[in-house]
């Protein structure tokens, strides 16, 4: 995992392919969110692992990765019931089969415990990166989590750069960093909550 290079004036952020700013959202429809962007979206978010700068993030990435490309399977194997995350979770367990549906689980915890640390973090100048995903992760992904996993992503919580090394690597001016990485972060809490109220609804168990 090498550092992502960020071209000079921009942000990490700004060079993402899909960010979840632009992720649709419909408001009108249950709140649907669009397969195809958020798909990219988190794929994109990724890249922040590369960031952080440890080999031991790889499971973490590969993780989150694997979970796409199940969410990503599914849309491919029926297009027409998956236009939104919604609508292929509810088509798919129709189906009887819930792969798709439960690597969205997964996929919204990872990103839930991305949020919640990054989101810390920034708010806490004090704090170091170690403690905010140390923190995010006993909230998210460790209560799911069996004995075997546990010490590969605490391995990874431990292996977290100081924050005067992460924040550079994100941008250069930043001011920039900070401004992006805030609105960027409460588009992807936003997102996060919808799917995860989505997700305690009978219609999206198996």
């Amino acid at each position: 995992m090498s550092a992502p290079v960020v071209p000079e004036g921009a942000t990490l952020i700004s060079t993402f392919k899909r960010s979840f700013v632009d992720v649709p959202v419909d408001a009108d429809n249950d709140n649907a969110i669009s397969t195809t962007e958020f798909l990219e979206a988190a794929e994109s978010l990724t890249t922040m692992f590369d960031a952080l700068g440890s080999i031991a993030f790889s499971p973490v990435k590969s993780d989150m990765l694997g979970n796409v490309k199940k969410i990503r399977d599914r849309q491919l194997a029926a297009p027409a019931d998956s236009e939104t995350l919604q609508a292929l979770v509810i088509n798919e367990l129709k189906s009887k089969s819930h792969k798709a549906t439960e690597g969205l689980v997964w996929l919204v915890r990872g990103l839930d415990f991305t949020c919640i640390a990054l989101s810390k973090n920034l708010g806490s100048a004090s704090e170091e990166l170690a403690e905010s995903f140390r923190n995010a992760y006993g909230a998210t992904l460790k209560p799911h989590h069996g004995i075997l996993v546990k010490p590969v992503f605490s391995a990874a919580m431990s292996a977290c750069p100081y924050r005067k090394d992460f924040y550079p690597k994100l941008g250069a001016d930043q001011t920039a960093v900070t401004t992006e990485l805030t609105t960027y972060l409460k588009s992807l809490e936003k997102i996060v909550a919808i799917l995860k109220g989505f997700q305690d609804r009978k219609e999206a168990k198996w």
